[in-house]
């Protein structure tokens, strides 16, 4: 998603890079088994194939067989070594669920699909992949360039308009990434335009309800609501507008209050600031690597990292469950 000569001047012109700490704990975690849903494209096929020259990934390629042979060649892979499961158009996800459920995958990504259609053909209670009594979120794994300190968004891409429970559980889940990946004690903002509680801006209230709901839930953070997103990035906004806030100049962890401000949030961070952006769905029995169509393999290598990561933890559980 770099920017070209004929592109908007508010975009950045360095492209994005997958994060080498992220990649360094992911080749510790041995190497999962990747269904690519509708792999017939270059983009997801590059992003994928880079992933399995890094150690990450084992691919399964899920879709027609003609256009996933014509993409490989497109770039120059050689996929035979690889397993090509026939799964055409819309019957690919549904494909991809049924190998979770065989276990004979450990992490599915989102190839050249609709997000819309790759999530409604794996995460209905029927296809048997979502983790018992889980709400499912989506988290964004954000890396600046020059720095792999992570800023984990959420939810941009799965809950349009998340009730209560929803923001409950997608904040969870990005307290648990944050621990896997070594920040035992990240600091969240729940994002609202202000930080004062208003009646005609429903979100702040919500934000504020969050706040406190986590200081029994979640002691292992620091969660504050609501918080404009000036003061989540600036200590000197928060002394400038004299509001007390540890959050302030250090968040780990954006709570958005629907998806419309968390999608447009991160595509900002990605197109005007060359951010890395991983993508995954959490809350199934493996990782839903979820990227969007116009992001590069860089975007794509770090989901797979992070699908290798969250995939042997979920290993982990399995084994220490049986």
């Amino acid at each position: 998603m770099n920017a070209l000569a004929d592109d908007h001047r508010f975009l950045s012109p360095m492209p994005p890079h997958a994060p080498e700490a992220l990649l360094a704990q992911a080749r510790g975690c041995g190497v999962p088994r990747v269904a690519l849903v509708n792999a017939g494209a270059p983009t997801p096929l590059q992003g994928l194939r880079e992933a399995c020259e890094a150690g990450l990934a084992e691919p399964i390629l899920l879709g027609d067989p003609i256009k996933i042979l014509h993409a490989a060649g497109q770039i120059g892979w050689d996929i035979s070594p690889f397993r090509l499961v026939p799964a055409p158009g819309e019957s690919s996800a549904p494909r991809a669920a049924e190998l979770v459920v065989a276990g004979e995958a450990d992490a599915v990504m989102k190839g050249q699909i609709h997000t819309s259609t790759f999530l409604k053909g794996l995460l209905p209670s029927a296809r048997g992949i979502r983790d018992k009594d889980a709400t499912c979120g989506h988290v964004f794994h954000i890396t600046a360039p020059g720095s792999d300190r992570p800023l984990f968004l959420t939810d941009a891409a799965l809950n349009v308009r998340p009730d209560l429970a929803t923001r409950q559980a997608c904040l969870t889940h990005a307290v648990r990434l944050a621990a896997l990946l070594g920040i035992e004690r990240p600091y969240a903002g729940v994002l609202a335009p202000s930080e004062d509680v208003t009646a005609s801006i429903p979100c702040t209230g919500e934000a504020a309800a969050i706040a406190a709901w986590a200081k029994g839930a979640l002691r292992q953070a620091v969660v504050e609501g609501p918080l404009a997103l000036d003061l989540m990035l600036s200590r000197n906004a928060a002394l400038v507008k004299g509001v007390q806030s540890e959050v302030a100049g250090r968040v780990d962890i954006i709570l958005v209050p629907e998806l419309n401000a968390g999608n447009a949030l991160f595509k900002l961070m990605s197109l005007g600031m060359g951010c890395c952006a991983a993508g995954v769905v959490m809350g199934a029995k493996v990782p839903l690597l979820l990227t969007s169509r116009g992001q590069g393999a860089p975007d794509r290598i770090a989901s797979a990292a992070l699908g290798a990561i969250l995939a042997a933890e979920a290993r982990d559980r399995r084994r220490a469950a049986a």
